[in-house]
């Protein structure tokens, strides 16, 4: 199932690796559209443990990246009213692609082309590890979640839908 080819060296595994970070590297197989449940599905882990880099950005189109679990939604009402926006919306493709420097389905919180406000649902920090884009499509890495607070600064917000 998963690719065993070398993974590449991408700004993202780049960042890591200056902040002394070890990670273990997952390639898969990418399908347009298959998303966490895809990428979980091949590398045999929890979808839950799979964590989504989406670009967002608020009222005033100011971009921001919020982390969620693959198997969950975020509720941009919810999010919106626990960061203080009025509205969040995600980001066209392009868009997004032109703030983190990443191709949607590739994109990584780390290494991004500009420095992005970083939210990360806070359930996800009580697990024990996590997998995470690499900044590449099929390519993900496996981090601990307290990374995303000591590099990133991320903040904890609780914006899952409620299902």
């Amino acid at each position: 199932m998963a690719r065993k080819e070398h993974a590449p060296e991408t700004p993202a595994t780049t960042f890591l690796r200056q902040h002394n970070i070890s990670f273990t590297e997952h390639l898969y197989d990418y399908v347009e559209r298959g998303g966490t449940a895809e990428s979980a599905k091949q590398l045999g882990v929890d979808e839950h443990a799979v964590v989504k880099t989406l670009v967002m950005q608020d009222q005033d189109a100011k971009p921001l990246v919020i982390l969620m679990h693959g198997d969950r939604q975020v509720s941009l009402k919810t999010f919106a009213r626990q960061i203080g926006a009025k509205k969040v919306e995600p980001c066209k493709p392009e868009v997004a692609q032109r703030h983190t420097g990443y191709q949607v389905g590739g994109t990584s919180p780390f290494g991004t082309r500009k420095t992005l406000p970083v939210y990360v649902e806070h359930s996800i920090l009580a697990l024990p590890a996590i997998y995470i884009n690499g900044g590449h499509r099929g390519f993900l890495v496996r981090i601990p979640p307290s990374v995303l607070i000591e590099l990133l600064h991320a903040q904890p917000v609780d914006s899952a839908a409620v299902e």
